[in-house]
């Protein structure tokens, strides 16, 4: 059979990748790993940085965003060795004792790192700090972390709109109950951050659960944490005293569902991810794949640092349109771009709704998966809060775009698997993000 081609070409700073399955169709096949869980790196890196003692870091995501993270806090005064996926060693400086920075603290093209670290920095009473990031980062909403901050009496100046770049003057805050409109772990994570030095109980109730990596490492920390899960309410009881511990970052559930829709919708393909992080906030995209009819197992479950992993069995399987809405979006709303390539070679119309939450992301996500797919030849409408898909028509390769969107420049990857034809897909260095290697892995296992 013959190779398919996979070429990846960077001219100055910007990459296109081609790919080009064989007439005959490829079968994806091996064992893979993906990224560290980038959520839990980030946290390991904030939560260690303001700890008593040192913090070890194993499995640390290498991608863009941890590594702004790390920047910020070794500017705040932490010790944080060199990144990499073997041990990062963070030598924390104690809650409370953030250093004032000599210049504006960056958070790059991440919105994790900029809405968490300004819990923080807005409890630094007596310290002034000015934090942006990149273009995109500098068009995304803060208003959501902003407003329950001020609710504590946190000072903080912003662009109309409340948008980045912000200036933060340290204060003692005090203890609320923050009803927060939307299901957000970046809104949920500021607040109890915020509420480590603050005197008192600080709680957050969200419509829906979100993820709860925040809870789980800061209850490992050391930090007086209680949860309602009816409520879908956390409290944290202030003021608190973190140790450093040792975190072990399990597999990205976000990366690894790229290669399960490529699994399930490349015909003769048996894939296995390795070390799966499979908490049970993160894995709606389990539950909606194999409503679709994906044949995925769950092999070696265990239990790694508090968290549950596993390794992850896909086979190509026929799939069937869903509906993928309500209470089950906050645990999969990093995968709807890659969802939405399962539901172009689903059998029926898939309906996305109550997403809304796509639209302040890197990109405008409901919009360029909806333009993009539609290049390819797909029958995608654009709906207020998410997509309608038309399953069953066959794809061809044409020349696509990111929009510099890592999800979505991945996706785009996997649905040319299934293309006809030569597909080229401009702003593929987006994909460093969250995925250094993704594009070296996607070689590997194409035969």
């Amino acid at each position: 059979m013959p190779a398919a081609t996979v070429v990846l070409q960077t001219a100055e700073s910007f990459q296109t990748l081609t790919i080009r399955p064989p007439e005959a169709g490829i079968a994806l096949q091996g064992r893979i790993r993906v990224p560290g869980d980038k959520s839990i790196s980030h946290r390991a890196l904030m939560l260690g940085a303001i700890a008593n003692g040192t913090t070890v870091i194993q499995g640390l995501l290498l991608g863009e965003d941890p590594r702004s993270t790390a920047a910020c806090f070794r500017a705040l005064g932490a010790e944080i060795s060199a990144l990499n996926a073997k041990e990062v060693t963070v030598k924390g400086i104690g809650l409370g004792n953030l250093q004032e920075p000599t210049d504006m603290l960056s958070a790059g093209n991440s919105g994790t790192t900029l809405r968490l670290m300004l819990g923080l920095l807005a409890s630094h009473s007596g310290r002034f700090f000015t934090v942006t990031g990149d273009a995109s980062l500098r068009s995304r909403p803060m208003l959501r972390v902003i407003r329950p901050l001020q609710q504590m009496g946190a000072d903080l100046w912003f662009r109309m709109g409340g948008f980045a770049p912000l200036a933060i003057q340290g204060q003692t805050l005090q203890p609320i109950h923050y009803y927060s409109p939307i299901a957000s772990a970046q809104v949920k994570s500021c607040i109890l951050l915020a509420g480590l030095m603050t005197e008192g109980k600080t709680t957050i109730t969200e419509p829906a659960l979100s993820r709860d990596h925040s809870e789980r490492m800061l209850r490992a920390f050391g930090a007086d944490l209680t949860v309602d899960p009816e409520t879908h309410s956390v409290t944290v009881t202030g003021p608190a005293a973190l140790q450093g511990q040792t975190v072990i970052v399990p597999g990205d559930i976000s990366s690894a569902a790229f290669w399960l829709v490529a699994g399930a919708i490349v015909p003769g393909s048996n894939l296995v991810i390795e070390n799966v992080g499979v908490n049970p906030t993160r894995t709606g995209i389990l539950d909606v794949l194999a409503e679709m009819g994906a044949q995925i197992q769950l092999e070696n479950p265990r239990e790694v640092a508090g968290e549950p992993v596993a390794d992850l069995r896909v086979r190509h399987s026929p799939l069937q349109s869903c509906e993928i809405s309500g209470a089950i979006i906050p645990r999969l709303i990093d995968e709807i771009p890659i969802l939405a390539v399962a539901a172009v070679f689903a059998q029926g119309t898939t309906v996305i709704r109550d997403a809304t939450e796509l639209r302040v992301k890197e990109s405008d996500r409901i919009a360029v998966m909806a333009t993009q797919l539609s290049r390819l030849g797909a029958q995608v409408t654009e709906l207020p809060d998410g997509l309608e898909i038309v399953g069953g028509t066959p794809l061809v390769g044409t020349e696509v775009d990111s929009d510099r969107d890592h999800r979505v420049a991945m996706s785009l990857a996997i649905a040319a698997l299934n293309a006809r034809g030569t597909t080229i897909i401009q702003g593929a260095e987006a994909a460093a993000i969250s995925y250094p290697d993704f594009t070296a892995t996607l070689q590997r296992i194409c035969p």
